[in-house]
């Protein structure tokens, strides 16, 4: 392989590794993965695993409400560094409600 194409592969590897490691879902992430996310450290991480094992987060506003020490402030900083709920990243219409406001 030439050493341009196999740069570009190697650049295209991590582009892809980069892009899939961005997200963390809060209702599946391991509390290594939680801790990961700038902003979460082990108490708060802990209370997320504790909240999503009673039921899975519906939304931000379910996460916000059930998590001790995340409000709207928090919750939008969290989501910046790469946290969603139930895929979403927040401030993002779940979609339900993207096809009821049609």
């Amino acid at each position: 392989m030439r050493p341009r194409r196999l740069l570009l592969a190697v650049l295209a590897c991590w582009c892809c590794i980069g892009a899939a490691s961005a997200a963390v879902e809060a209702n599946q992430a391991s509390e290594a993965e939680l801790d990961g996310v700038r902003g979460i450290g082990p108490g708060l991480s802990s209370r997320i695993i504790a909240e999503r094992q009673k039921t899975p987060f519906r939304d931000w506003a379910d996460f916000i409400g059930r998590v001790p020490g995340v409000g709207a402030s928090r919750a939008a900083r969290l989501s910046a560094e790469g946290l969603t709920v139930g895929g979403q990243a927040y401030g993002t219409p779940a979609p339900a409600a993207k096809a009821a406001s049609r």
